[in-house]
């Protein structure tokens, strides 16, 4: 009877793709709200543009447009002046699920699932019934088609594919429109316009223009004109990594012995370093370590002093160009730019925590007269604006005692900008919107948000102090008069002459303020000059 009963269950076992499971799960691909929804279609293409210009080795230049069809139902056009897609990849680039060249690799990227694309094709399909439309230029062919993805399969459907004969080969680059419905276009904070802006920030050798749905152009300037640095792939690191990885590593060895294993496999180990090895023998095959022996070996790894991890994996934003970004972006009042050294956390891989805090200018978020400060968070330079609570950064931020550091996030114009990179970003989810919560990962951010309030601190407190002294030389030179007139009548001296000395002896004493007042008059007068050069429009 029972058997019976258990073959009748199982008739209904079935095996489905990828591309079905997400078909019907589409919130966790970040298409869970319908103003996030159309802000992740353009985040993914927008993504996939910056990092594919990069490699290429080509300074991008990324246009968005949006054009609103009715209250709930947007196109959205990407155009990127990258290397294109050749015509081959094009279906597995676009429209299926888990495929592209960036999950398998040790090196940093923006995108790192081979899910993005493919998903904005399958939540174009699923709300529109509508195929996306693409035109590519390698610079050697060009083509367009429309494609969308057959579910059930997870394989791409790709119809009316045309050659495009009279292409120009200098205008490269991929073009795509999609149809979204179920969505809605925003302004403010979690905006497709905050979406650029922040991109821009993060991102100084971009240029991107964005066309919102009522026509109205915003330009944001490239910075600088480097490309950044390729990241080079590059092994794990043995710190951080679970007894787990270990043996798969070891099961996919081709060393006959650990030592050699060990050296092949992952980065900083060198032949002193083995010597520091005590409880598994290093001699033994690999493939026959067990699980107990494993957990020695890690053990080990806790124990050993170990070199920096290889950061020619990551490549983080830089110093230089976040302070050139942040006056660029965001003209704050002053800044104060920190950079953390690499630190491993779980599975070996390295990560990089980038931090700075803006003060005054445009900093922060005003709202009629008023003033607060807002988090900038980044993973890999890529803007995170939803799920801001459950975010690593987030946190972070939260445990400083800002008013330790003469801040006040409530009250005044202050902006935090953080950013981590690393190879692997652990993502709270797909959508790929908040990082999650490691205490590693918390305790850089911590260290690197001190750091930068401290400096902050340091600035607030010279200028409180120059304020009071400029305050105290006001307050001398109101009745310098007076007391140059009580002096001659007392000592009977010439009038001019005592005020002239009491003018010159205050000065002297009071030099640095009278300096500094006369560069700001100079400062204020070449910003006064440059007023028509703004790096952006305002909406």
């Amino acid at each position: 009877m029972s058997d019976s009963k258990a073959d009748e269950i199982f008739r209904e076992f079935k095996q489905h793709s990828i591309s079905e499971f997400f078909k019907k799960n589409k919130q966790m691909l970040g298409y869970s709200g319908v103003t996030r929804s159309l802000v992740t279609a353009v985040h993914e293409y927008v993504t996939n543009s910056l990092d594919a210009c990069e490699e290429a080795g080509i300074l991008p230049n990324i246009k968005v447009k949006i054009e609103k069809q009715d209250d709930t139902k947007f196109k959205v056009i990407v155009q990127d002046n990258g290397p294109g897609i050749p015509k081959t990849y094009i279906g597995k680039a676009l429209a299926v699920i888990l495929a592209g060249t960036k999950f398998h690799r040790f090196v940093q990227q923006r995108g790192q699932q081979g899910i993005g694309a493919a998903g904005c094709t399958l939540f174009s399909q699923v709300t529109t019934g509508k195929p996306i439309f693409v035109m590519s230029n390698t610079g050697k062919s060009a083509y367009s088609c429309n494609i969308s993805i057959d579910a059930k399969d997870n394989k791409p459907i790709i119809a009316n594919v045309e050659d495009i004969k009279d292409f120009d080969a200098q205008a490269h680059g991929l073009y795509i429109e999609a149809n979204f419905a179920e969505v809605k276009y925003v302004m403010g904070e979690h905006s497709i316009y905050e979406y650029l802006r922040r991109t821009a920030l993060s991102n100084p050798h971009l240029e991107i223009k964005f066309i919102d749905p009522g026509n109205e152009e915003f330009v944001f300037l490239r910075a600088i004109n480097e490309i950044p640095e390729k990241p080079k792939t590059v092994k794990p690191h043995p710190l951080g990594l679970s007894v787990n990885d270990l043996l798969e590593y070891a099961a996919y060895s081709k060393a006959n012995r650990v030592s050699v294993f060990l050296a092949d496999a992952f980065s900083r180990v060198t032949r002193d370093k083995l010597k520091e090895i005590e409880d598994v023998n290093l001699d033994k095959d690999p493939k026959k370590l067990t699980w107990d022996e494993a957990e020695k070996l890690i053990e080990d790894f806790k124990k050993i002093k170990w070199m920096l991890p290889d950061t020619s994996s990551i490549i983080p934003i830089g110093k230089d160009q976040i302070k050139i970004a942040i006056e660029n972006i965001i003209n704050p009042e002053y800044m104060n730019v920190i950079e953390r050294k690499p630190v491993v956390f779980k599975g070996g891989i390295p990560f990089i925590v980038e931090a700075a805090i803006a003060f005054g200018g445009n900093s922060g978020t005003r709202h009629e007269d008023e003033s607060n400060g807002n988090i900038l968070r980044f993973a890999n330079r890529v803007p995170l604006l939803f799920d801001s609570g459950s975010c690593a950064i987030t946190i972070a931020a939260k445990t400083i005692d800002w008013k330790r550091y003469g801040l006040d996030m409530d009250t005044q114009p202050i902006s935090v900008f953080v950013n981590v990179s690393s190879v692997h970003i652990p993502y709270e989810g797909v959508g790929k919107e908040s990082i999650a919560k490691h205490e590693e990962i918390i305790e850089e951010i911590r260290l690197a948000l001190m750091e930068a309030a401290r400096g902050i601190q340091k600035y607030i407190k010279g200028k409180q102090q120059i304020n009071y002294e400029a305050n105290k030389y006001k307050t001398i030179m109101r009745y310098s008069k007076q007391l140059a007139g009580d002096l001659s009548s007392i000592t009977g001296r010439d009038f001019n002459k005592i005020s002239l000395d009491i003018i010159k002896l205050v000065e002297k004493h009071y030099k640095n303020i009278l300096k500094k007042d006369e560069g700001d008059e100079k400062e204020e007068t070449m910003h006064a000059g440059d007023m028509g050069s703004a790096g952006e429009n305002e909406p």
